[in-house]
C-alpha cells in the first residue's frame, strides 16, 4: 500500500479473477488505495498461468503475469460459501469505498452481491463491474474473454488482417488492460462525485463495448461502404500509412495521413523525386483515380527492398516522417526510449532480476508508484480479519476448518 498518493485512504475490495478487473484494481493500488484482493481457497486462476521460463517448479514465487495485475495489493483467501466467511466478507465490504468484480451477473445475484442488493446496504459504495458483453441484452450472461468478446465479436479480428490470408495470432490481455483502465477512469470519477454528494454509483464496462469504442472511427465509417474490410494493403486508402519490408527483412510502419503535405518529403527522403512529377501520384486526387494506389504501393515496396532498415530509418528521421520498425517483444525490453520514459522497472525474483511493465499513467508530483510484489495466496488473511475485529481463536477456528488460507511470506 502506497502513502501520500492521490487515492491514499481509499479502501477497495476486489472480488475478481484473471486480468481486466485486477488490472483496474492494480492501478488504484498504485495510486495509494488499500486494495484487498479476495480469492477462493485455490486462488485467482492467473496464479496458475505459465511461470517464468516455463518452469512450473518456481510455483507462486515467480509469476510475472500475476505480478503485473496484482502488485501493491493485499490478499485474503476464504470460502465465501461458508456463512462465517461470507459474514466476514460483508464486514469488509461495509468498510470499503469501492467494490470491484468481474463475476457474471447471475453468480453475483445468487450470492447477494449484485449492485441493487449492496446499494441498499451500503448506499455510499462505488461498485465497479466488468463483463464480456455488458449487463443488458440477450448475451449478457455469456462467458467473455478478450479473445472472444473483445477481438472477435467487436469486428476487430475479422477486419484487421491482410485480405486473402487468415486472422492474426492474438495476444493475451490487450483487451483486458484497456477495459481495466476504462473502469479505473469511471471509478475515479465516481469517487469525486461521492466526495461531493455522499452518494455511491455503479460503473460497468464490457469487453465488447470497449472494443467497439476503440474502433469507433472505423466502425462509424463502415456505414458509408467506402471500403469493405478485410482489404489488401495494396488497396489501402493511403499507401503512406502502410508497413513495408526492407532489404534486410525488417518491417517499417509509417503514418502520413496528410498525403499532399507529406508525400513530397517522403519521396525526397528516399531519393525518389521522380514520384513527385508522376501524374498518377503527385496529389491525393490523382492517386485515388483508377488503380493508382496499388501502383504506388508496389513502387514503395520496390524501393524499400533496395535499402536496409537502418538506412531507411535514418532518412525518414532526418525528414521528420513518422515511422517505426516493427519490433518484437525482446527488442522492446531493450528499447532505450521505453526505459527513459519509465515504461519498465526491475525487481528481484527467484531466477534473478526480471523486468516488469509499469502502468503508462505517470504523475509528475507524486512520482512513480512503489513496486511492492503481488501477495501470496492468503498472505494478509490473518491481518485483515484482525482489522475487522476477529479474535485469534475465531481466526484459528476458520483455519482449522479449512475455510480460509493463511500463507505468510517467509
Amino acid at each position: 500500500m502506497n502513502k501520500g498518493r492521490a487515492l491514499d485512504g481509499v479502501k477497495v475490495v476486489e472480488l475478481a479473477t484473471f486480468i481486466a478487473a485486477p488490472a483496474c484494481a492494480r492501478f488504484l493500488a498504485d495510486q495509494g488505495a488499500d486494495v484487498i484482493k479476495v480469492e477462493s481457497l485455490s486462488g485467482d486462476g492467473t496464479r496458475h498461468a505459465p511461470m517464468a521460463e516455463g518452469r512450473p517448479e518456481l510455483g507462486m514465487a515467480e509469476n510475472v503475469t500475476f505480478e503485473l495485475e496484482n502488485g501493491n495489493k493485499r490478499a485474503i483467501a476464504m470460502n465465501l460459501k461458508d456463512p462465517k466467511c461470507f459474514e466476514a466478507f460483508m464486514k469488509l465490504v461495509s468498510e470499503a469505498d469501492v467494490f470491484i468484480t468481474n463475476w457474471r451477473p447471475k453468480a453475483l445475484e445468487r450470492m447477494g452481491l449484485d449492485y441493487e442488493t449492496l446499494k441498499k446496504k451500503f448506499p455510499k459504495l462505488i461498485y465497479g463491474s466488468i463483463t464480456g458483453y455488458g449487463e443488458k441484452g440477450p448475451d449478457k450472461d455469456l462467458p467473455g474473454y478478450d479473445y472472444t468478446a473483445f477481438w472477435a465479436r467487436s469486428g476487430m479480428l475479422g477486419s484487421l488482417y491482410e485480405k486473402g490470408t487468415e486472422p492474426m495470432n492474438l495476444v493475451p490481455s490487450i483487451g483486458d488492460h484497456q477495459v481495466g483502465m476504462c473502469l479505473a477512469a469511471g471509478i475515479c470519477a465516481a469517487l469525486y462525485q461521492a466526495q461531493r454528494t455522499g452518494k455511491g454509483e455503479k460503473i460497468s464496462v464490457s469487453l465488447l463495448g470497449t472494443a467497439i469504442f476503440m474502433q469507433g472511427t472505423m466502425i462509424q465509417t463502415a456505414q458509408y461502404d467506402m471500403l469493405s474490410y478485410p482489404i489488401s494493403k495494396r488497396e489501402s486508402p493511403n499507401p503512406l500509412n502502410c508497413c513495408y519490408e526492407t532489404r534486410d527483412g525488417r518491417f517499417i510502419q509509417m503514418c502520413m495521413p496528410v498525403y499532399d503535405l507529406q508525400f513530397p518529403d517522403f519521396a525526397k527522403a528516399l531519393d525518389m523525386e521522380c514520384w513527385l512529377s508522376d501524374p498518377r501520384f503527385d496529389t491525393m486526387e490523382h492517386l485515388l483515380d483508377g488503380d493508382n494506389r496499388p501502383l504506388l504501393y508496389d513502387a514503395i515496396c520496390e524501393r524499400f527492398k533496395e535499402l536496409d532498415a537502418k538506412d531507411i530509418c535514418e532518412r525518414l528521421t532526418k525528414a521528420d516522417i513518422p515511422h517505426a520498425i516493427a519490433q518484437v517483444w525482446k527488442e522492446v525490453l531493450e528499447d532505450e526510449q521505453a526505459w527513459a520514459d519509465d515504461c519498465f522497472a526491475e525487481d528481484e525474483f527467484v531466477t534473478g532480476k526480471r523486468i516488469l511493465v509499469r502502468n503508462p499513467v505517470h504523475f509528475e508530483e507524486a512520482g512513480l508508484p512503489e513496486l511492492n510484489k503481488a501477495p501470496y495466496l492468503g498472505e494478509h488473511t490473518d491481518d485483515v480479519l484482525m482489522e475487522l475485529g476477529y479474535s485469534r481463536s475465531e481466526i484459528d477456528e476458520l483455519l482449522e476448518a479449512g475455510k480460509i488460507v493463511i500463507n505468510k511470506k517467509p
